[in-house]
């Protein structure tokens, strides 16, 4: 995250970033997550956030949907994305 930017911008970029990933799932997961639960977030979560966007789709998906274990440095913010999905 770049601490020179305005919280609204980052807010902004990640939520383009979270609805542009190119796997419509993962769309409409992060985008969806991205609208109505990252500006509640901490900064400190929001840098996680940002961070797991630099993951590849495939490994995200399996990650979110509990088909592959989720590496531990994105174990808090994949938990709340799932939290964001609903009953499975």
């Amino acid at each position: 995250m770049d601490s020179t930017e305005a919280p609204e911008i980052t807010l902004k970029r990640l939520r383009i970033r979270s609805w542009r990933r190119g796997m419509k799932e993962m769309d409409i997961i992060l985008g969806g997550f991205a609208d109505t639960r990252l500006a509640a977030l901490s900064p400190e979560r929001i840098a996680r956030y940002e961070l797991l966007l630099e993951e590849n789709d495939q490994d995200l998906f399996l990650w979110v949907t509990g088909r592959a274990p989720v590496p531990e440095a994105h174990a808090g913010i994949v938990a709340e994305i799932r939290e964001g999905m609903g009953p499975k």
